[in-house]
């Protein structure tokens, strides 16, 4: 069997829910508009599929139309609204994608208390078997392993953070080649760790909306 393939006439839905990227194709009618929001950890990126729709992004506006795309940046205040007499649909991405996902706005832009959504909010059906305890569990062993591995890195990056600026100030290339791959094989696992203490998490913080 070959990979998905998706449709945005068809598959109006999130495709892909992981703590590194929410994506999905997103209908709205005319006139309806989005409430103003912002994302505390990642970027939102919006490409247009049909319709005309007016974003409002950090205070500025621009009107989209299809083939055209815009992105609203971490912390920046954003919402969009349908024009004419068409619905439009669109594609977007969130990266990352951490509960919660979304920090309502006032009208003047303050933050308002961060808004925690149900898992279907995300078309996802959380394993309701895996009791609460259990999550706290695994979220707990995450936390402890992302601070072991943490700590390990640290050292890694001192030692050979030092190493790779004498190898090149000495003109050592091999020298300084070998000091960028130990950084990067004792940084590689905290990212993996930290992608795993995020699916936990997306686990567990909406059980409490259930």
């Amino acid at each position: 069997m070959g990979f998905a393939v998706y449709d945005y006439r068809k598959d109006v839905r999130n495709v892909l829910v992981t703590p590194q990227i929410r994506s999905r194709f997103l209908k709205m009618e005319p006139g309806q508009t989005a409430q103003l929001h912002s994302h505390d950890l990642g970027h939102e990126i919006f490409l247009i599929l049909e319709g005309r729709v007016e974003f409002e992004i950090d205070g500025e506006t621009e009107v989209l139309g299809p083939g055209q795309m815009c992105i609203a940046l971490v912390d920046q205040p954003h919402r969009v609204r349908v024009l004419g007499d068409e619905p439009m649909t669109m594609y977007l991405s969130v990266t990352p994608h951490i509960h919660p996902t979304h920090t309502p706005r006032s009208e003047d832009g303050k933050p308002l208390p961060h808004n925690f959504m149900p898992a279907h909010a995300y078309d996802v059906e959380p394993d309701m078997e895996v009791s609460v305890s259990e999550l706290v569990a695994r979220q707990v062993h995450a936390a402890e392993l992302l601070e072991a591995l943490a700590q390990t890195c640290a050292a890694v990056q001192q030692e050979m953070g030092n190493q790779l600026e004498t190898a090149l100030a000495e003109g050592d290339t091999d020298a300084a080649i070998a000091a960028r791959k130990a950084m990067w094989e004792a940084l590689y696992p905290v990212y993996k760790a930290t992608a795993e203490l995020g699916e936990v998490w997306n686990a567990l913080a909406p059980r409490i909306n259930q």
